[in-house]
């Protein structure tokens, strides 16, 4: 169920390039690419006399080269996402760099981040394997998620002002307006914004941490089911408008049930 910002902003624009595998595997479909990272935005350059001798320059090949690779880290977290990067497939740092119009270095660096959040691994001398992942893992993953989410959900509702929750209104629209689109990459960074948004309000940013890294890693395709169904997505991000409306309510049953089924749609 969780395959959950609205990406209109959050992501930087996508032109169409081809990922292309390290195995002998069919070819995979497009991928979206940040213009940034492959080379076609001008770097901003300093101007003269804004240091003095005693203030050294930044250092501007390390600022872009992080900026680089966080650009890269996000297409290819919506590419996972998409569908796009196939469960069981080996990707070479050196071929999709090439791909991005860039080293293979920022490519390896977003990879190893991936392999961190468990949805890659790396295949020795050959690249990065996309995780293969079954159904028990992705229920495993929604009971931990119900367990931490739904005490401080039901504690929220009873003391955060309607009001509140009544800002969090526009990141719920976004759910839905991404479900109705299809865009699975943009639905899954919408998603994760407004449970964040939700937990935030505890005051508890270890939480939050821990949460949205267990929701990061709900998204990840399953094998032989990479894509979402549009239906599943336009379904989920109903019940985000209707928590919403629970909590603003201060409806403590409907808070529970719709939090717990929400989560158990996760293996949908």
């Amino acid at each position: 169920m969780e395959q959950g910002g609205a990406r209109e902003q959050a992501r930087a624009p996508y032109t169409s390039a081809a990922f292309s595998s390290a195995t002998t595997s069919p070819s995979v479909p497009p991928v979206r690419m940040p213009e940034q990272a492959r080379g076609n935005q001008p770097c901003a350059e300093p101007v003269r006399g804004e240091h003095t001798h005693s203030e050294p320059p930044a250092p501007r090949v390390v600022v872009q080269r992080h900026s680089v690779r966080g650009q890269i880290l996000d297409a290819l977290r919506a590419a996972l996402v998409d569908g796009e990067l196939l469960p069981g497939q080996v990707y070479s740092a050196p071929v999709l760099g090439a791909r991005f119009g860039v080293s293979a270095t920022p490519v390896r660096e977003a990879m190893q981040q991936l392999a961190i959040e468990g949805a890659v691994e790396v295949v020795p001398n050959r690249g990065f394997r996309v995780a293969e992942r079954g159904p028990q893992e992705l229920a495993e993953l929604a009971e931990v998620r119900a367990l931490i989410e739904v005490p401080v959900m039901l504690r929220l509702a009873r003391t955060v002002e309607q009001v509140r929750w009544a800002a969090l209104r526009p990141l719920a629209e976004a759910t839905v307006a991404a479900a109705a689109v299809g865009d699975r990459a943009s639905y899954a960074e919408s998603d994760r914004a407004f449970h964040r948004a939700v937990l935030t309000l505890s005051g508890n940013q270890q939480l939050v941490m821990v949460a949205d890294d267990l929701h990061r890693r709900s998204q990840w395709p399953l094998e032989n089911n990479p894509a979402t169904r549009r239906a599943d997505l336009l379904a989920d991000a109903a019940e985000h408008t209707a928590l919403l409306d629970a909590l603003i309510a201060q409806d403590l049953a409907v808070v529970q049930s719709l939090v717990r089924e929400h989560f158990a749609g996760a293996d949908r």
